[in-house]
């Protein structure tokens, strides 16, 4: 027995001694850095990158940490569903002690779930939205140079469950966060780091992480079923296609219109190709495939189409329909929606961050009682437009029984017509 204490001894001094080695070469002390612009512009650059914009108008996001805490937080409300084996706890996040407990589905009082989920919540959802959180009050921004590049030193002076906590975020060339290094009260060992590299585009135009690997011993913390999307905003769109009876657009087969008497247009929209023409001349354009296409001077066809007539042929389609049909588009690929308020209404600013000839545009929606478009506010960047109106006027019921504009007005007084609108199968 004294020979096993004796080994099992020997095997706890090997491993204390392993763990002061491993401590003495792996330590590492906190950066100092530069505080001041240098160092804010490089988090603001990488809040651009992660969208900051859209988590700040992302309604909800749920996700589960190691599929022991489980999560819903409808963040614009400040309330958080926390669950965990047979508890959940509606957490008030600015008034934690009027949230609600309950186990096994009953309501109860217990101040010690509230502060237990609250500690959750702190600790799991830094492991998801830790980025966006860079200029959080009690925040202090620093500027370090690692490995020859620029890297951002976040220290939190206040907030949250363990304040003074310390975080270097390395980045890429696009000023996406790839890990960060820590400095923590929880882990004893300095510049521990963990990747941030598994992003996941969510329906609310933000970037999550669903995993994360540490350097200590290749440890992983998976962020499972992670989602972020905007129910309201949602419910508002469906409103508009239902006024605009979409259903019936999503039927029609042929669409036919002018634009600003200036080009016409008969689109097969079930096949999707449109006949498109200006001047002499007219495109038989298929814009999915423009290698298809035809071109056509003066009503005789060219041996072997110009591509540069084609891409014109193109770029006019993708903007002479927007005019016509883009209240249609509310959910097409690459769209975020979200819901601001105009003159205390509701408003749909829709998001184009994919398609069409300038991804990245933005359109402000102004409805009328019945939820019809009446105009919108116009975000262009490679055009430097800002928040230009135009109004949405003139609705026709077509005889496919969907609805579409035949008028657009501008600030200047100036008036864009769709022409003699047609909409058939």
């Amino acid at each position: 027995m004294k020979k096993f204490f004796k080994i099992l001894g020997f095997i706890f001094l090997i491993f204390i001694l392993f763990l002061g080695i491993y401590y003495f070469v792996n330590n590492e002390k906190l950066p100092k850095g530069e505080k001041g612009k240098k160092a804010d512009a490089l988090a603001t650059k990488m809040l651009t990158a992660l969208n900051k914009d859209a988590f700040d108008t992302t309604e909800i996001i749920e996700w589960n940490f190691r599929n022991e805490h489980f999560y819903v937080w409808h963040k614009q409300e400040n309330l958080v569903e926390v669950s965990w084996n047979e508890n959940k706890v509606l957490l008030k996040t600015k008034n934690p002690s009027d949230s609600e407990v309950y186990i096994n589905d009953k309501l109860t009082k217990n101040d010690d779930l509230i502060k237990q989920a609250e500690s959750y919540f702190n600790n799991d959802s830094f492991w998801l939205i830790a980025p966006y959180k860079v200029f959080d009050s009690g925040t202090e921004r620093r500027l370090v140079n690692y490995n020859d590049k620029d890297a951002l030193l976040i220290t939190y002076k206040t907030g949250g469950s363990t304040p003074g906590d310390s975080y270097l975020w390395i980045l890429d060339d696009n000023n996406m966060p790839i890990s960060y290094k820590m400095w923590t009260s929880i882990i004893p060992l300095g510049g521990v780091s963990a990747t941030w590299s598994d992003w996941k585009n969510t329906k609310s135009g933000i970037k999550l992480p669903t995993k994360h690997k540490l350097s200590i011993f290749g440890l992983e913390i998976p962020m499972n079923n992670v989602k972020a999307y905007n129910k309201k905003a949602n419910e508002l769109a469906h409103k508009i296609l239902k006024a605009i009876k979409h259903e019936n657009y999503k039927k029609t087969r042929f669409i036919e219109w002018s634009f600003g008497g200036r080009r016409h247009f008969k689109w097969d929209k079930e096949n999707h190709i449109a006949d498109v023409s200006w001047d002499t001349i007219r495109v038989n354009l298929h814009p999915q495939a423009k290698e298809k296409s035809t071109v056509f001077y003066n009503n005789v066809k060219q041996d072997i189409a110009d591509k540069k007539i084609v891409k014109r042929a193109w770029d006019i389609f993708n903007n002479d329909s927007f005019w016509l049909v883009a209240p249609h588009k509310l959910f097409d690929d690459g769209t975020i929606r979200t819901i601001k308020k105009v003159n205390d209404k509701d408003a749909l600013l829709v998001k184009y961050t994919s398609g069409g000839t300038t991804p990245g545009d933005s359109y402000l929606w102004i409805l009328d009682e019945n939820y019809v478009p009446i105009s919108y506010k116009m975000n262009v960047a490679s055009m430097k437009m800002v928040e230009v109106p135009a109004t949405w006027q003139d609705w026709i019921t077509t005889e496919s029984g969907t609805m579409l504009p035949t008028n657009h007005t501008f600030a200047n007084g100036n008036n864009l017509s769709m022409g003699t609108v047609k909409a058939y199968n």
